[in-house]
């Protein structure tokens, strides 16, 4: 991937002020991309973050939306456009966790986490097809997560929201080809991210044991794997669902 890679492109990052959407935000700078960072109640972050991507020699644009709510995602998408242009690359990022038990896996638990980590995608994907459908270009990455692809039953929402991305990516990836819009997405085991502080220190020792690598991703590991597949490096590539979990999604 070259340093002018995303020369001339609009990026929106959903949940970019911190760990691996503000990774993201960095490295799409660095190639060239102009860079909208979405946040939703984190603005001092989201503030650094705009800071490392002019840092990075690009153009950075605040934006606070909530990506659970359409009408803020509609307003949000007509501010990235009118101060940027029209989005190029979308990373949905933005996401919620929590560690709970069955017991404590309250309705509005579930409906909090799927409404953001599901349907969230949906409705930001939604209001950027229509000018990617017109313009014949897009590249969206999705980040879900190995909770998708292997059970665990303190994080059933969070789970099943991430389930649900993986199967949204690989239907939209077919509806989309047509369009010269590519949709792929990005499993990350645990990496170090204030989402994982939300684990107990016994939690997440054991799950760096477990895991073949013996250490946590960071969120630039995951940010890499993103970039292939915003870049045209990937070019062969739709529908996909890339594990970076250090080998442990491999385990039984």
């Amino acid at each position: 991937m070259t340093s002018s890679e995303f020369e001339g492109r609009v990026a929106l990052v959903t949940g970019g002020a911190k760990g691996i959407g503000r990774a993201c935000c960095e490295q799409l700078a660095r190639a060239g991309a102009k860079v909208a960072v979405n946040y939703r109640s984190s603005e001092k972050a989201a503030e650094e973050t705009a800071k490392l991507v002019e840092e990075a020699g690009s153009t950075a644009h605040l934006v606070r939306a909530d990506v659970s709510s359409p009408d803020e995602v509609e307003s949000m998408v007509a501010e990235v456009s009118a101060a940027l242009g029209p989005i190029d690359l979308l990373v949905n990022n933005a996401a919620v966790f929590d560690a709970v038990s069955h017991e404590e896996a309250t309705l509005e638990v579930w409906q909090r986490t799927l409404d953001i980590n599901l349907t969230g995608v949906y409705l930001v994907t939604w209001a950027v097809k229509g000018a990617m459908v017109e313009r014949g270009f897009g590249r969206i990455v999705n980040i879900t997560s190995v909770a998708a692809l292997r059970g665990w039953p303190m994080c059933i929402p969070y789970s099943v929201s991430k389930a649900g991305v993986t199967a949204f990516t690989k239907g939209l990836s077919e509806a989309f080809a047509a369009h010269n819009i590519r949709v792929n997405a990005v499993a990350p085991g645990l990496t170090d991210t204030d989402m994982a502080g939300n684990l107990d220190e016994a939690t997440r020792a054991k799950q760096i044991q477990d895991t073949p690598l013996k250490r946590m991703g960071t969120p630039e590991d995951i940010a890499n794997v993103v970039m292939f597949l915003l870049s045209e490096q990937s070019s062969f590539m739709t529908g996909q669902t890339v594990v970076a979990s250090g080998g442990r999604v491999l385990l039984p």
